[in-house]
């Protein structure tokens, strides 16, 4: 039986706890067993290692010959600009590079973002007193205090609870306030448990007391940050056509700077010269302003959408998002901001409208009916 199907007795009972809480010798036993309440970071890819990597791509790797073959050509006939054509390579390569990276770099903060939803300090209660603790500190099993404006630090079962109203709009994306108490339901899992609080949801009103039964990674908080961390490589439609264009580009430019080369040998133009003249025809064939024209695009494109509080982890995500043509959301909850207001009021059969604000334009909703004044208002939430 799931630990919030059961009296909370037997709650206590299944976490080997008890009313006035562990002891800090439990505690410490099960800290090392558990580990930290946290969130923890996957282990990926060092930034440095990142940003090597914004170097050595196909269309980079392009560059990179392009430039090659430009200083090979100012070495052989100096005073051509083929040397300087090279740096100017170089620095497109740099400069694209430092902000794809600087992108990339910016989304990975994200988990930041998610570790601010807990708090830092929490009552718990420990060989039979409360005191205040560091949040990290928590394990299965410990009892903790919630009131009016904390934080859930950790997943807790509900053993008293006095007029508990918990926002879930963390988690679920459910703007109501929800009520809380410690009787057993017969809910299927914790996001729907009537006597469960979720780490990282906040307590609207009341207060109460409960027990710890997941902590850290273990908590649904904790799976939503691992799944922001467990998005692999995903190769999106932009990068595939621009991986195709560098290959068509190259194949072609080295095929004319071959062919004009042989074209010069037969009809007598000195080695060097003829040599020069084809590494040319190849580096003006590359599209060397192709790369930070298109990474430039996006990034302007992703910081409008950042000052939206839209997270872009990947630059290309960005055109492939552009061609969404439908998009489908479960409930009107999840994309508001927790806000409501009253749009009209009819009263005695007369409507009244409501001034709505500008920045808040209403839209979904539902009804909220007033038995004193026989009337009831037609409440939306703003997005």
């Amino acid at each position: 039986m799931n630990i919030y199907q059961a009296p909370v007795v037997n709650a206590l009972r299944s976490l080997h706890s008890r009313p006035e809480g562990l002891t800090s010798a439990e505690a410490e036993h099960r800290l090392h067993d558990f580990g930290p309440n946290q969130v923890e970071r996957l282990q990926g890819k060092p930034l440095w290692m990142q940003f090597l990597g914004e170097f050595t791509h196909f269309f980079a790797v392009i560059l990179w010959v392009a430039s090659a073959l430009a200083f090979l050509a100012d070495w052989s006939e100096p005073g051509q600009g083929m040397g300087m054509l090279g740096w100017a390579i170089i620095g497109v390569i740099v400069i694209n590079s430092v902000f794809s990276f600087v992108q990339v770099y910016r989304a990975e903060k994200a988990l930041s973002a998610l570790e601010r939803l807990l708090p830092h300090q929490v009552r718990v209660v420990r060989n039979g007193v409360f005191e205040r603790r560091p949040a990290a500190d928590l394990v299965p099993g410990d009892v903790i205090a919630l009131e009016a404006g904390d934080l859930a630090p950790a997943d807790c079962r509900v053993i008293e609870a006095f007029s508990l109203r918990v926002n879930n709009a963390t988690i679920t994306g459910e703007s109501v306030p929800l009520v809380r108490e410690a009787a057993p339901c017969s809910c299927g899992d914790a996001l729907h448990g009537t006597n469960v609080v979720l780490a990282g949801t906040t307590i609207v009103s009341g207060d109460a007391r409960a027990v710890v039964f997941a902590t850290g990674m273990q908590t649904e908080f904790g799976k939503i940050a691992h799944l922001t961390q467990m998005t692999g490589e995903v190769r999106f439609p932009l990068q595939g056509e621009i991986a195709f264009i560098s290959r068509v580009v190259g194949v072609l430019s080295v095929v004319l700077g071959g062919v004009f080369f042989v074209i010069g040998r037969v009809i007598g133009v000195p080695f060097w010269t003829n040599f020069v003249f084809a590494i040319g025809l190849i580096a003006a064939n590359v599209p060397e302003g192709l790369l930070p024209e298109v990474t430039l695009s996006l990034a302007i494109a992703a910081q409008r959408m950042a000052r939206r509080n839209v997270l872009i982890r990947h630059l290309p995500a960005v055109e492939t998002l552009g061609s969404a043509t439908v998009i489908c959301t479960d409930k009107t909850g999840t994309l508001t901001a927790n806000r409501m207001h009253a749009a009209a009021v009819v009263l005695g059969g007369e409507r009244h409208e409501m001034a709505v604000p500008d920045a808040s334009p209403s839209w979904g909703g539902g009804f909220a009916v007033s038995s004193k004044s026989r009337g009831y208002a037609r409440i939306s939430r703003p997005p």
